[in-house]
């Protein structure tokens, strides 16, 4: 099976699940714009109330980063998720 390199643009409900879920069989880059939550995801901490994001957080193995730097993971990535809300209203 293939790896492919995986941006995941927002770090919410939504997308930190689908990331920490494809980051077992592929390299995911989870992006946000708040360096705290940045912080926590790379200490391998939840920044969201999920038990099961904190268990595979803590438990399982998974090629999974988080940075503030959206351009370079963008540009790397074979896929890129939008996980963020929209900025204007519809």
């Amino acid at each position: 099976m293939r790896t492919y390199k995986i941006a995941v643009a927002g770090t919410g409900y939504v997308g930190l699940s689908i990331a920490t879920l494809l980051s077992q069989r592929h390299q995911v880059t989870a992006v946000d714009v708040i360096p705290e939550k940045v912080d926590l995801i790379n200490q391998r901490k939840s920044p969201i109330q999920d038990e099961y994001i904190k268990k595979y957080l803590a438990e399982k193995e998974l090629n999974q980063t988080a940075t503030l730097d959206g351009e370079k993971a963008y540009s790397d990535a074979d896929f890129v998720v939008i996980a963020a809300p929209p900025t204007t209203p519809w």
